[in-house]
């Protein structure tokens, strides 16, 4: 498609939504247009804001029938570039920000109707109020959708007990890039008809259409929960102590977060209200979390055991219990702002990856090496959901050094870190997705019928290209 849409046209996409939901001044363009890192910026002469799937279904209709390119865009979180526009080109963005309702909860068949607009927050308040839980968890959940949440597959913190969002969701109603509308809204545990065209979807990006609705699946809420940290000398005694906590408390273990002394020393400098809550220093910290269905001295004697047991085998030096609920989130307030904290410390290399629990010890000490001896004086901050192996691998610059001749180097220590993921037979993106940034990397290091079957998909779903055109697998 060429580098700008006529007027013409971009009044017939307007219509569709209203003059007063067709964003097209820099001003209210402007946010939409760069992700969180500033790793892409993105040009669009156009943002449409429809109000139903009818009008999503006009725009998609209306896009493939001009060729022109759209990006579907929800809480603009995202890291990795999936929901920017492309740089120079006239992608239009449709937001789904009005559509943002939860359209039913039925508490006895444990699940929920949501919009694909809906913010990830609102959804687990609309849980709660019935008396029910909707385990996604996430650093940006007051500002994140469902529809984003979904076409990231994201995990979050509690993907442990409960799952990604592919397990987290029954089914879908998706706008295909001809406009035409699938009801995938279907409530059923069991359905075995044929392909199961959510899994497609889940995970695309906004590649093969847009998520406009999904029915989610509820939990009863925990009656007892407990949150402990903890400090340790080595990630080999934190992988003893997660055995450990998996063998003492099974599902009732719904995370265990791992994070280094770097991390946590960041987050009590820079983030307000995060304290340290240990009095000595240590290498290495877990955040244990359990919740149990039964009651709050469950959760109580599981905490106070594994740390009894984690002390008698050496593995634990010392320990803080959560004493409230405000602790208990205060605790999980500095894991989660520890990407954050990063920010005053200049430039920052992020890596989201997974490898097998087991060999997390190995990755952490082949990667640390290897990152030393490229970039002496780097500093590494890496912490994670050590329970299911996704590992954020990140390297703050060195003090003193240039921020963006320590940025230009990104795709060089990329290639350092993913070459030791893959060799302990890992994956170079754990939870955000390719987007534009992972997606020529992706293609080199499948196998050639993976990334030929998904440009097949892209093609059959896709014939115009349309849909969020050079993100995850190129078809141009």
């Amino acid at each position: 498609m060429s580098a700008s849409v006529l007027p013409e046209l971009l009044d017939r996409f307007a219509a569709i939504v209203g003059e007063k939901y067709a964003l097209r001044s820099e001003a209210e363009l402007a946010p939409h247009l760069i992700e969180n890192r500033g790793l892409y910026h993105g040009s669009s002469p156009l943002l449409l804001k429809p109000a139903n799937v009818e009008e999503v279904s006009a725009i998609l209709k209306l896009a493939t029938e001009t060729g022109t390119a759209v990006v579907p865009q929800t809480g603009n979180t995202g890291l990795v570039g999936g929901q920017t526009p492309r740089e120079g080109k006239s992608d239009i963005i449709v937001s789904l920000e009005r559509m943002n309702r939860i359209r039913d909860v039925d508490p006895v068949a444990n699940v929920l109707v949501a919009d694909g607009g809906a913010i990830l927050a609102e959804v687990q308040k609309a849980a709660e109020a019935h008396g029910k839980l909707f385990p996604l968890s996430l650093g940006a959940e007051g500002s994140c959708r469902i529809g984003g949440n979904l076409s990231t597959n994201a995990g979050g913190t509690a993907v442990l007990a409960y799952g990604n969002m592919r397990q987290l969701c029954l089914g879908l109603e998706v706008v295909l890039p001809t406009g035409e509308i699938w009801d995938g809204l279907r409530r059923l545990k069991k359905d075995n008809t044929g392909y199961d065209l959510r899994d497609l979807f889940i995970g695309a990006e906004g590649t093969l259409g847009i998520i406009t609705g999904a029915v989610l699946k509820l939990y009863p809420q925990p009656l007892g929960h407990q949150v402990a940290f903890a400090g340790l000398n080595s990630v080999e005694e934190a992988l003893a102590l997660f055995n450990l906590a998996g063998s003492l408390c099974g599902t009732s273990l719904t995370g265990f977060e791992l994070m280094p002394r770097f991390g946590v020393e960041i987050t009590a400098k820079h983030i307000e209200g995060v304290r340290d809550p240990l009095d000595a220093a240590y290498p290495w910290y877990v955040l244990i979390d359990i919740s149990t269905s039964d009651s709050a001295e469950t959760a109580e004697r599981m905490m106070n055991a594994l740390l009894e047991q984690g002390f008698e085998a050496g593995l634990v030096e010392d320990a803080a219990i959560a004493s409230s609920v405000a602790q208990q989130k205060a605790l999980w307030h500095m894991r989660e702002s520890m990407s954050e904290a990063q920010k005053p410390e200049g430039g920052s290399i992020k890596h989201d990856v997974s490898v097998p629990v087991s060999k997390i010890p190995h990755f952490m000490h082949e990667a640390g090496d290897a990152v030393m001896a490229a970039m002496p004086g780097a500093r590494i901050c890496a912490f994670g959901h050590m329970g299911d192996g996704n590992i954020h691998y990140n390297i703050s610059q060195p003090l003193g050094a240039d921020k963006d001749a320590f940025i230009a180097r990104w795709h060089e220590m990329n290639e350092i870190v993913h070459g030791i993921v893959l060799a302990h037979s890992g994956s170079i993106s754990a939870e955000h997705g390719i987007g534009q940034l992972k997606r020529d990397e992706l293609a080199a290091i499948r196998p050639t019928i993976e990334i030929d079957l998904m440009r097949r998909i892209k093609r059959a779903f896709d014939p115009a290209n349309i849909m969020n055109p050079g993100k995850v697998v190129s078809v141009e």
